[in-house]
This record gives structure tokens, sequence and C-alpha cells, in this order.
């Protein structure tokens, strides 16, 4: 019964997501995401055809492109209900849910089934969060899967690890171990040291076509008929085919000898690879992803001691893979460009300038106070008051919700520290660290775990959610720029903190001018022009300053207003819409 209602609530979000996701405007970044997701998708036919692999540029190639790349092909068919962006957004709220899905089977860990769905409800209708799961193809989608990474990967160490196989004796085991590492070793060379082969071919190619007698020499008499470079390239991409065939024989006879020599292990393994495929998918979407490998081994060791090292083993191994297979930056340079990616993420150069309590900071000079800020204006009022709460019920608790503890300390706590205290680079307020935030919401409900009244609980829960439930109906469909009464609501956020920082109510400003505009009507739009366009009429012409040509008068100036543009923008023309939430103007539309 109880998962035909969890089943029947799901089908009824996606049903209510579908409805609204028309409603929601294309972010500031997105373009600019799926021709990335382009460039990827084009390696799977450049790399065994002709063994390169194109870069995107601008640190976009520092993003695994996993979830954008599956959202462009699994968008396709959904163009039957809705046009391109939307069937985007639809896409990323059904990966929201999957996320609130994991949630909850992480607080069901730790919580009595109640207070997991309270704390589950609250987690997903925090505003803050519902925008971001229509707009954001890299926020969001990263939290989703670092919650399902978690979530499959705890689960699959909860149940019974396979025994060890001691017909076979100590040394049979030994041989077993032995292969294993030789296995590993093999890949790993051939694999990590891909830019190395290829510097190598280069040089012997080079010596061979100046005389000098090696391999190549030898095998291509014919080497001085043509350049360099397609000789480079025939042998390197048989080296890659090679590579290719030498891994999938020697999984094979692994895979044969597990069976035969540790059965059990074998059987298990089908068990390791959906938990450890969405663990590498994360690691696809941003480099942050295995920090969620630190909780699931810390499990594992601590339930099953050094029985869980094969299955650890063969969970990281599997991830890996997914890694490598979904991320083609990595191919030709895997540690390289995996160390390279890490770095630049630990320290984004986001050039922009950060709007904090009415100041302008560059992103990397955030006052100490930037988090502590706006994670106490951006979340709804009850959420700390039971935060704090659900802490002191930790401490006092059992055994079980003891453990709450180390997991906000690991996983909440010192990252936040971190951030903080070293100064991290962030804008756009917060959303690059939402995958930190989870233990707030478990830790919220655990508070109602004291009160065992019934209906005293289920009042009071319901109070508590009302808040986010009423602002996100009033301030839809921009329900992200959220800012709850402690400030004064997204009105005494106005100026002073960011608001449609990625630009979404630009479709609103579209639709306006599609319906007022005469024919072929010029307009000027400041900021993400892309947006306004691809929602604008057919027959109207968008210029921006991003590009060159400009018209000798316009009909209609758009500006947001992020950097006070509405303001400083053909200051001169009249207002004729205003696109306003809580008082609060996102953006302007003008005639001058």
């Amino acid at each position: 019964m109880k998962n035909r209602y969890t089943l029947l609530l799901l089908l009824s979000l996606t049903i209510f997501g579908a409805v609204i996701t028309p409603h929601f405007g294309e972010s500031w970044d997105e373009l600019k995401f799926y021709k990335y997701a382009a460039t990827a998708l084009r390696a799977y036919r450049t790399w065994p055809t002709e063994g390169t692999v194109q870069t995107f540029g601008n640190t976009y190639d520092e993003y695994g492109p996993a979830f954008v790349r599956f959202v462009v092909l699994a968008a396709k068919p959904l163009r039957i209900l809705f046009i391109e962006s939307d069937a985007r957004h639809y896409l990323y709220f059904l990966t929201f849910l999957a996320g609130v899905w994991a949630f909850y089977g992480l607080c069901s860990r730790w919580l009595s089934p109640g207070s997991a769905a309270f704390s589950t409800l609250l987690f997903a209708t925090q505003p803050l969060f519902i925008g971001h799961a229509f707009i954001s193809p890299k926020d969001m989608p990263f939290l989703s899967f670092f919650l399902m990474s978690m979530h499959l990967g705890l689960r699959l160490f909860d149940r019974p690890l396979p025994k060890q196989n001691h017909a076979e004796g100590a040394r049979g085991q030994w041989n077993l171990f032995v292969l294993t590492i030789l296995w590993m070793a093999l890949i790993l060379m051939l694999y990590l040291f891909t830019d190395s082969v290829h510097r190598w071919i280069e040089d012997l190619v080079r010596a061979a076509k100046a005389g000098e007698t090696n391999l190549l020499s030898l095998i291509a008499s014919d080497i001085g008929k043509a350049e360099a470079a397609v000789y480079v390239q025939r042998y390197f991409l048989f080296f890659l085919w090679a590579r290719s065939l030498l891994f999938l024989v020697s999984s094979v006879l692994l895979l044969v000898v597990l069976h035969r020599r540790a059965p059990a292990f074998f059987h298990s393994l089908p068990a390791i690879i959906l938990p450890a495929a969405i663990l590498g998918i994360t690691t696809s979407i941003r480099v942050l992803g295995p920090f969620a490998a630190v909780f699931i081994a810390s499990h594992a060791l601590r339930k099953h001691g050094r029985q869980a090292l094969a299955s650890l083993a063969a969970y990281a191994i599997l991830a890996v893979i997914t890694c490598y297979l979904t991320w083609p930056y990595l191919w030709p340079n895997p540690l390289g460009h995996l160390i390279e990616s890490l770095l630049v993420m630990s320290r984004y150069p986001w050039n922009g300038q950060v709007l904090f309590n009415g100041t302008l900071h560059a992103s990397t000079d955030l006052p100490i106070a930037y988090l502590p800020t706006l994670l106490g204006i951006q979340f709804t009022e009850p959420v700390w008051a039971l935060t704090v709460l659900g802490l002191a019920a930790a401490v006092k608790g059992p055994g079980v919700k003891r453990q709450l503890l180390p997991l906000a300390l690991v996983w909440l706590l010192i990252p936040l520290l971190g951030f903080i205290l070293g100064r991290a680079p962030l804008y756009d307020n917060f959303r690059q660290i939402f995958f930190v935030l989870p233990p707030i919401f478990i830790l919220a409900g655990a508070a109602f775990d004291q009160i065992s009244d019934g209906r005293v609980r289920i009042a009071l829960m319901t109070l508590c959610l009302l808040p986010g439930l009423l602002d996100a109906v009033r301030l839809h469909p921009y329900e992200y720029i959220y800012y709850n009464r402690f400030i004064g609501g997204v009105n005494g956020a106005f100026r002073k903190y960011e608001l449609d920082y990625w630009g979404t109510s630009y479709r609103e400003a579209a639709q306006d001018i599609n319906e007022s505009a005469p024919a072929n009507a010029t307009i000027w739009a400041d900021g993400p022009a892309h947006i306004l366009e691809a929602y604008a009429r057919e027959d109207l012409r968008v210029y921006s300053g991003y590009e060159p040509e400009r018209a000798d008068r316009y009909d209609y100036v758009v500006s947001t207003s992020r950097y006070n543009l509405d303001q400083t923008s053909h200051p001169e023309a009249e207002i004729v819409h205003m696109i306003k939430r809580d008082g609060a103007i996102l953006t302007v539309i003008k005639q001058p």
C-alpha cells in the first residue's frame, strides 16, 4: 500500500511538472552547455575514426557532459509535447524527482517514516530548489545524482556480501588477487598514458621520416610519401583499437576466472553495476562526485570490515569506467585532464561581479558573512529552527539518531567551513554548493521524532510546509529568486541581493512583445538576448551587445534588473511593461 501511494504521488508530480514546465524560461548559460554537449557527442565519432577529441574551451570541458548529453538525446522524442527548451526543462524536473526519491531513502535510514516524509517535503518544497529544478542544467542535476549515488551506494552495502571461497584455499585466493591486480595495472597503463603513447608515435614518425631506422620505418616502407600527421593518426588509431580489443578480451577472461574461482562474488556483480554507474555519471557531471564515495566506503568498511574490499574495488572500477566513457575530454589524457578539472573547479575563474548586501564583490573576494547570510535568508523560515532542534535530538537520541552527527559534520559542516574560510569563488548566490545542504533537511525532520502525539506532529508539519508552498505559488515561475521574511522577502532583497540572475523572465518579456509588436519590429536586448530570441516571433529582429550588427532604431528595449541594466540602458525610453514579483522588478520593456 505504501509503495502504491508513493508511485501515485510521483505519477501525479510528473503530470503536474509537464503542465507547468512551459512557464519557465531558458536560463542564461543553457545554450552554451548544449553547444558543449554537441561537441562531446561528436567525440564518439571522431575518437575511433580520427583519434581526436574537440575541446569546447572556456572551462566548459572541466564539467563532465554526461547529463547534458543525455538531455540532448532524451529531449528529441519529447518534442512531440514540448518545444526544445521545455523538453530539456521537463527532463531536469524528472531528474529532480529522482533526487527527491533518493533523499527520502536516505532520510528513512535515520528517521521514522513520518519524519522522513516531512524532511523530504520540506526539502522538495523549498522555492529555491523548485525554481532550479526546472531551469538548472548542472547544479540541481548534480545534487540529484549525488543523492542517488549516496542512497544506492549505501543500500548496496546494507545487504550481506558474498563470503570468501575457502575451498580454494589461501593460495587460490592469492592467485586471484594477483590476477586482478595485474589486469588493473595493464588497463591503467594503457589508458592513463594515452597522451604519452601519442607523443611516442609522433617521435617515431618524425625519426622515420628523417631517415632513422626504427619500428615504424621497418613497417611502413612508404613513410616518406605522405605527411607525418597521416602516419601519426594511422598508428595512433591502431593503438586505440588494439587497446580496446585487449581491454575487452582481458576483462572477459577475468570474469570467466571469477565465475570459476569466486562464483558468489561473480553473481554479486550485477547488483554493483547500477550504484557504480550512477557514481560514475555523478563524477561526469562535476568532478566532486567521488565525495559521495567517502560515505559509502566508510559505511561498507564499518559494516563488513575487510570483507567489503572486493566489492568496493569492483564498485570503484565500474564507476571509473563509467566516468571515463561518459566524459570524452578525459580520453586523450585521463589523469592530466582529471587533475586539471579538479583544480579549475576548486578556483573557478568567473570574472563577473557578485551583488551582496547592496555591494558588488569579486567572486574570489567574498565577505566571510556571504554564505552564512544567504543560507539564513534563502530557506523558508522554519528550516534553521528545526535543524537546531533536530541536532539537539540527535545528540540526545539513540544510536541511530547519533549517526546524524558525523553525517552532518562531514557532509555539511566541514565543506561549508572550507568554502567560507577558504574564500571559495561563488556567484549566483550559492547554487554551486547545493550538494552539501541535504543534511540540513534531514536534521530538520529529526526534530519531529520527539513528538509522540500524531495529530500535533501533523499540524506542526503542515504549518512548517506552508510558507514554502505559498511563496512558491506567489513567485511562480521565478521561485528560484526566493528570499524569506527575515529580510522582507524578494522586495527586501531587491537591488541588495541577486534575483533573476539567470534571466528566465526574458521568456515572459518575449511573450508580451509577441502580442503587441508590429511586424518586423526591431528589439534591443541587454544581457541574455539569446533567451529573448528563442521565444520571440520569427519576424522580430533581436539585437544585442554580443553582435556587431546594429539597427537604425529600436521599437523595443528589453533590460534585466541584474547589474541595474533596467536603469542604465536607454534611460530616456518609456517603460511600457515591467515583469515583477513581490514588488521587485525582474525585467522591463521600454519603447524609445
